[in-house]
Order: structure tokens, then C-alpha cells, then sequence
């Protein structure tokens, strides 16, 4: 019997036991996004955003119909095989292309398409005049906003108007003693042959050489926009040592800095600083002629850039992210304004080829006391995750899992600052937060690197983009509610692989029967979709070094 249920509403159920399991997986990975990861059953369901993903990077409809029909138990439902084919066909039925005496046009294949979306209140204002049935002006300032609007009404329209090549600038690679991974050669000709769009790699397999990749490609300016300072200047290291970029052609855009280089890495934070209503730093974006933008880890774009970069649709882009989910459902909004997924490289197969370390998760669920029990019970709703997620018992079974994992690079992540302050005074161990200075942070991260740092307590603040190829055990104990993006990311902290081959470890520390078991069971949809199974393992069950049961959990 094969593994997968096909279903009637566009889901998926598929049985994680089962030998084509992970085939199966693989096969439905471009199109279908999973909802549900408990032990036995896994919930995907197909969407139109996740038919048009799969359709840009190449998939057709035949290829998904296949991928159902060879892995499911019973006939595939008739009607949800018309609605793959129609839904997918809707993509690039309408096109933006650049006209010889008109400029900016939007065509058709489709009459009747073209018909119907003119007569949208959303799309009126947008174009200009009619040239032919079949082909309408569009204003050259609104390329970004028809795009929106297009796949609002449902027909995704394919860009092919074009990029300009913005000011030239030599960048090359300098492969000695290193060379561009196979998949990395394949997401940068992805983007590349597409003009502009997302490459989705996991943490850890070198998002920052695909950067450098296609920068070496345009052989031109590049404004890269990054999470914080932290990486800004990783990201800068790392394009010296990789390029024949010098530091003086490199500039750092930030809270402490204001450079305007030939390449400017500047931080989502300082472009959406707010004064009187306007955003003085988003001239940044006009102040050179670039000819390409990096958004690195753009699930977690910010809306303001969102906007500004509508304007920017005739600007190479390319996003680069290890998860496409965003918390605040604007997936679509980057589908329109970055572009459609170039490239896909499902962590397990990565993982397979030894580019990055094998991972252990474990999901160690703890017990509040009859007392705290009761607190839980009677506080505020709002009140209740920060309670259970901050439980006492938390902070012993971490000394515990610490103590257990002595000798190896171990990484203790919360969201809580008292919690975490008062980690590290049990831990001994430094604490980096939001209010550590930028230098403070660099050089605990430097000694942990060293391995004169053994165990370093660390905020939300080192969720995204810092380097920590040492790093093998990763222990969670508080997050952002439910966040799957924050789940990979943090993941992604220990999965550099390890000179010593030794597998990551990754503990999520949970309050059992509260709304913190809830919320990480959300959290780890995205790394189920991923192949990544959790452990559950009982409190109870960790020994101290010394062989003794853990006191009082």
C-alpha cells in the first residue's frame, strides 16, 4: 500500500512510517506545504501560492499529478486534478514585458483574462492605454503594485520586462583552496536564468556564498539588507575573504554607521527608523545605481520595505532565507515584489550530501509543581505563556542537559531576559541580549568560536544569521509563541557541520499540559516538512553526570 492520501479539500495525509515516506516527501516538498506534524500522520495542503512557487522554478502540472498519482493509496480525487492543472495554468497567463515604443506593458494570451482583470478597481488605476486586445499599458512606477494586485484577483502575472544592469562594478570569486557546492552553482543559475526571486537553503549551507554568487554574476553595485550590525559585518568579512572585494569597497549602513560604498550592507532596523512619519534612511535605496538587491533572511522583511521595494521591480533581487513561512501570511507578498522560489534544497538532502550536520531533536517535557499549577490556572490568558515557559523546573533540567553536554560548544537560546539573566548567573555563563553592545557581542561570539567560551546564554538577538560553526548542542528554552521560523532558525544555529563528525543536538525544553506544549507543537511543523523528527523525553528520564536522578522534576 502506498503512503499518501489524497483528499477531495486539497489535503495530503501522509504516513511517516511508511517506507516511501520520505520519497513521498520529497516528490510533494515543491508544491505542498505541511499544516500538521503530529507522530503517526502528516497534514500538507495544497495552495494556489504553493501550485504558482512550483510553477516559476520550473515544475509543471503534469509532474505534481504525477508525484500524487504514484504516491497515493486510493484513486486520486478527479476534480483535484483539474484544479492543480487550471491553477497552475493560471500562472503566466498574463505577462509584463517591455515594449519597443511603448515601454512597460502588460499582455495576454488570454482575452478574456485580460477583460476581466481591467475591469478590477485594483487594476484600473495601475495601467495606462489600451494598445491592442490583447496587450495595455502599464504605468513604469506601478510594475510592483500590478503584480500585487494580479495575484490578489488570482492570475500571477510572470515578469519578463526585463532589469537594468544599474552601475557597473568587478567582483569575482576567489575560489582558493574552496569552491562553489553544487547546489550552490544550481540556486545561483536558479535566480540568475529568473532575474529575480527566492533561494531557500538551510541555515548553515552557505546562503552568504549564493550571495556572493550571483554578486560576481551582475558585476555590480549591490545594496545587501540584513538582519543586524552582527551580520552586516559577517557578511562583510566573509565577502573579503570570498571575493576580490576590498574593505574599502564595502560600506556598513547602520545604527553607528552611515557609508555609501559600491556595496552597502545596511540593517532592516535602521531603514525602518521612524521620524515624524516618514523614514528618512529609505533614500537609500536612490542613492546609488545598483544593480542588485540581497535581502537576507526575508521572511522577516519588514512591511515598510515591503512597500519601498515596489518601486524597485526593475532592480535585480534576490532573497535568501532557509523558510519561506512568514508569521504575518504576507508569503504572497514576496512572491510578488522579491519574485517566485528559484531554488529549494530540502534540509535532508543537504544534510545526505555531508554539507551540514546530521541533528538530534529532542522535545523534553517538564512538570510544573501542584503549586505552579495552580498560578498557571488562575493567571491572565496573556499572562500564561511567559509563566509556563519560565517555570523553574526549566532552568534545573537546563543545568542538567548543560552538565550532561560538559566539553562540547553548547548554546543556551530563550526569550525571557530574566530567565536567561538568571541562566547564566547558574551557568556561569555570559549572556548576550538586546542590550549588549555590538562589540560586547562580537567578541563573546569570537571566544566561543575559540572554544574559550564553552556555554553562552543567548537572546533572540542570535536567532538569525550569526555564524557559530562550533556550536553542536543547542538548548531552548523559551520562544516566540508558536514561531516556525524561529524554530529553524535556531536549529540552524548547531548545523554547521562538525569537524569531528559529531551529530548536532537539538533540546527544546517544554512545560507539559500547558499552552507551551501547544505553541511548540506549531513550532515544529515547518522541521517535520523538513524530515526532522522530535524525541519526546520526559524530565524524569535525564540523569545528572553523576548518574543520580534529576532532583525534584
Amino acid at each position: 500500500m502506498s503512503c499518501l492520501i489524497v483528499q477531495s479539500d486539497k489535503t495530503l495525509l501522509l504516513e511517516v512510517d511508511h517506507e516511501q515516506a520520505e520519497d513521498c516527501r520529497r516528490a510533494i516538498a515543491p508544491f505542498a506545504e505541511l499544516e500538521r506534524a503530529p507522530e503517526h500522520i502528516h497534514t500538507y495542503r495544497v495552495t494556489p501560492l504553493g501550485l504558482w512557487n512550483a510553477r516559476a522554478a520550473g515544475h509543471d502540472a503534469e509532474q505534481v499529478v504525477d508525484a500524487l498519482m504514484t504516491y497515493s493509496r486510493y484513486p486520486v480525487p478527479q476534480a483535484l486534478l483539474v484544479d492543480v492543472a487550471e491553477t497552475m495554468a493560471r500562472y503566466g497567463r498574463l505577462t509584463l514585458l517591455k515594449h519597443p515604443a511603448h515601454g512597460l506593458v502588460l499582455q495576454s494570451n488570454d482575452r478574456a483574462v485580460l477583460e476581466e482583470v481591467l475591469r478590477s478597481k485594483r487594476i484600473a488605476p495601475l495601467v495606462g492605454a489600451r494598445i491592442d486586445d490583447d496587450t495595455v499599458v502599464v504605468h513604469p512606477s506601478e510594475r510592483g503594485q500590478i503584480k500585487q494586485a494580479l495575484l490578489r484577483l488570482g492570475w500571477p502575472a510572470e515578469d519578463l520586462a526585463g532589469y537594468v544592469d544599474g552601475e557597473a562594478h568587478p567582483i569575482e570569486l576567489r575560489q582558493e583552496g574552496w569552491a562553489l557546492r553544487p547546489y550552490q552553482e544550481q540556486a545561483i543559475s536558479g535566480f540568475w536564468h529568473g532575474g529575480s526571486g527566492v533561494v531557500v537553503l538551510p541555515c548553515g549551507a552557505g546562503k552568504t556564498l549564493v550571495g556572493a554568487g550571483a554578486m560576481a554574476q551582475a558585476a555590480s553595485t549591490t545594496l545587501i539588507l540584513v538582519t543586524n550590525t552582527v551580520s552586516a559585518r559577517q557578511w562583510k568579512a566573509e565577502l573579503v575573504r570570498r571575493t576580490s572585494l576590498t574593505e574599502d569597497e564595502i560600506g556598513e549602513y547602520s545604527g553607528t554607521r552611515k557609508e555609501i560604498r559600491p556595496i552597502t550592507i545596511a540593517t532592516y532596523q535602521v531603514l525602518t527608523t521612524r521620524r515624524k512619519g516618514v523614514y528618512p534612511h529609505l533614500e537609500l535605496f536612490d542613492s546609488r545605481d545598483w544593480g542588485l538587491i540581497i535581502y537576507d533572511e526575508v521572511h522577516l522583511l519588514p512591511a515598510p520595505v515591503f512597500k519601498f521595494t515596489a518601486d524597485l521591480q526593475a532592480r535585480r533581487r534576490l532573497g535568501l532565507t532557509a523558510t519561506l513561512v512568514r508569521e504575518d501570511g504576507r508569503e504572497s507578498d514576496v512572491f510578488s515584489l522579491i519574485g517566485p522560489k528559484r531554488f529549494d534544497a530540502p534540509w535532508k538532502e543537504i544534510e545526505a550530501q555531508g554539507y551540514i550536520a546530521p541533528a538530534d531533536c529532542v522535545e523534553v517535557r517538564v512538570d510544573l509543581t501542584e503549586s505552579e499549577r495552580l498560578a498557571y490556572a488562575m493567571a491572565e490568558p496573556e499572562e500564561r505563556y511567559r509563566f509556563c515557559a519560565t517555570t523553574d523546573s526549566k532552568r534545573r533540567v537546563t543545568e542538567t542537559l548543560v552538565r550532561r553536554h560538559a566539553g562540547q560548544q553548547t548554546l543556551v537560546i530563550g526569550q525571557y531576559i530574566d530567565q536567561l539573566d538568571e541562566l547564566g548567573e547558574v551557568l556561569d555563563a555570559p549572556v548576550i541580549k538586546g542590550e549588549t553592545s555590538n562589540a560586547q557581542r562580537e567578541k563573546l561570539f569570537d571566544a566561543f568560536r575559540a572554544g574559550e567560551l564553552q556555554v553562552l546564554v543567548v537572546s533572540k538577538v542570535a536567532n538569525f544569521s550569526i555564524d557559530l560553526p562550533e556550536a553542536t548542542v543547542a538548548i531552548q528554552v523559551s520562544g516566540t509563541f508558536g514561531s516556525r521560523q524561529e524554530e529553524a532558525q535556531r536549529l540552524g544555529r548547531v548545523l554547521r557541520p562538525k569537524a569531528d563528525g559529531h551529530e548536532a543536538r537539538f533540546y527544546s525544553v517544554v512545560a507539559r499540559d500547558t499552552i507551551d506544549q501547544d505553541f511548540a507543537a506549531h513550532r515544529q511543523r515547518f522541521l517535520a516538512e523538513q524530515g526532522y523528527a522530535y524525541r519526546i523525553m520526559d524530565a524524569g528520564e535525564l540523569t545528572a553526570t553523576d548518574g543520580e536522578e534529576l532532583d525534584g522534576v
